[in-house]
């Protein structure tokens, strides 16, 4: 396990960066982002995706499942002078907004959907509509599932998370190697549930066509921008030829990025 996992506070400076450096450039051709635009992140964790939109003035709402680190947000939030809106909740439960003016104009997912249990994806991209407004956006960030670290095996504490493409195993084996690598049964139990919530790039794509969104733009990274926090390495989109071609792309992409709207109407 990498030190920044430990490091909270590390963590959440981390993602802010990339946030600022990376995620507003991004939306800025799609979105005019100013004080009057509200932003949701969907497992937001300590918040930091949120902390450059704060800056601009904007209102911004994190939910997580995690009330440890939606604690966490809030003091770091408050040790930035920043305001924001956190609650620890289940997506999936939370509730509809039918006031005009609570609505949002962005929604932030990232490095999450990759984490929903099949069962309830479909549901999860149908929860999202009702909080947003007729031309507000939602942006997907996760890493394609072949690519050398989609399984988050990142996360163990031995020397198995320097081990690329393990994830790829079958079940049995993959256990068996974590067993082996003597891994905290609740990181297991994490790590096959992301197995069996893999996210393909064409899954995504098929999923967001099934519950009535428009792929607005998309972008394939071959190196992460948040690489460029983690590693210091130069973030680099993957090659157009490579991006056109279906599965194979999955192994080379370390990051895909999706922006998604659709009509209330």
């Amino acid at each position: 396990m990498q030190q920044r996992h430990l490091d909270r506070w590390q963590y959440f400076n981390e993602l802010a960066n990339t946030s600022r450096n990376y995620y507003i450039d991004y939306l800025k051709p799609f979105i005019t982002i100013t004080p009057d635009t509200k932003v949701l992140e969907i497992g937001c964790g300590e918040g930091g995706n949120l902390l450059p939109f704060a800056e601009l003035g904007c209102y911004v709402k994190g939910i997580d499942l995690n009330a440890g680190q939606i604690e966490n947000a809030k003091n770091f939030f408050a040790r930035e002078g920043k305001n924001g809106d956190f609650c620890a909740e289940n997506f999936i439960n939370y509730p509809p907004q039918q006031n005009e003016n609570k609505l949002f104009d962005l929604v932030l997912i990232h490095d999450c959907i990759e984490h929903i249990e099949p069962p309830y994806k479909e549901e999860f991209f149908l929860k999202i509509k009702p909080l947003m407004r007729d031309n507000g956006l939602v942006f997907f960030a996760f890493p394609a599932w072949q690519m050398p670290f989609g399984g988050h095996q990142q996360i163990c504490k031995s020397k198995i998370s320097k081990i690329p493409f393990i994830h790829l195993l079958p079940v049995p084996l993959y256990r068996g190697l974590l067993k082996l690598g003597k891994e905290e049964q609740g990181a297991i139990d994490e790590l096959l549930s992301i197995k069996r919530s893999k996210m393909p790039v064409e899954k995504f794509e098929r999923l967001a066509k099934q519950t009535g969104y428009h792929i607005v733009d998309k972008q394939l990274w071959f190196i992460n921008p948040h690489y460029e926090q983690k590693f210091h390495l130069k973030p680099r989109k993957l090659s157009k030829v490579i991006a056109q071609m279906p599965w194979i792309r999955n192994f080379f992409t370390t990051s895909a990025f999706y922006l998604l709207n659709f009509n209330h109407k």
